[in-house]
């Protein structure tokens, strides 16, 4: 463990690790590189589910635009029904193998794919939930104010809306 001289420890150092096992962390990081890959797996699929479920949330609350409405159903159906497991899967492994173009894009991307679009399902299932839980009279007020109806929604209903969700 090393000798004093003039109040100095020369010699070989003792090292002070939590259980005695060394630097534990870095040999389990360079053991398993996925558990850094994790925080921004999950941040970006976060971030991606919360803008596509804002936006498709959104869609399903628009009148006289079937075709819009119809979409936003569907990718709700679609996403909300196919459990997550199939969901990686089918990204990961089904998606490359049918559009060739995919095949340059990394495991990792295509997982916060299946994981962002899963999760914006249900962010758009309360996002529709929020709007359609304001009355209607707020919605008829914006466009009383002249505002178009992405101004309506931009300064009037989602915020209203988004205080409900949260």
């Amino acid at each position: 463990t090393g000798h004093i001289k003039n109040g100095v420890r020369t010699g070989r150092q003792r090292q002070m690790t939590f259980g005695g096992k060394g630097d534990h962390m870095q040999e389990e990081q360079k053991q398993r590189p996925w558990l850094q890959a994790l925080p921004r797996l999950f941040l970006l699929a976060l971030a991606l589910a919360l803008a596509a479920g804002l936006v498709i949330g959104t869609l399903r609350t628009l009148e006289n635009r079937p075709w819009t409405v119809r979409f936003g159903n569907a990718w709700v159906e679609l996403f909300r029904n196919i459990p997550l497991l199939v969901q990686i899967f089918i990204w990961y492994h089904v998606v490359p193998a049918i559009f060739p173009a995919m095949k340059s894009v990394s495991g990792f991307i295509l997982v916060v794919l299946a994981l962002g679009f899963f999760t914006s399902a249900r962010i758009a299932e309360q996002v529709r939930s929020g709007i359609q839980a304001l009355p209607r009279g707020q919605r008829y007020a914006g466009l009383a104010m002249g505002f178009t109806t992405w101004q309506t929604y931009r300064y009037v209903l989602l915020p209203n809306a988004l205080r409900i969700i949260i």
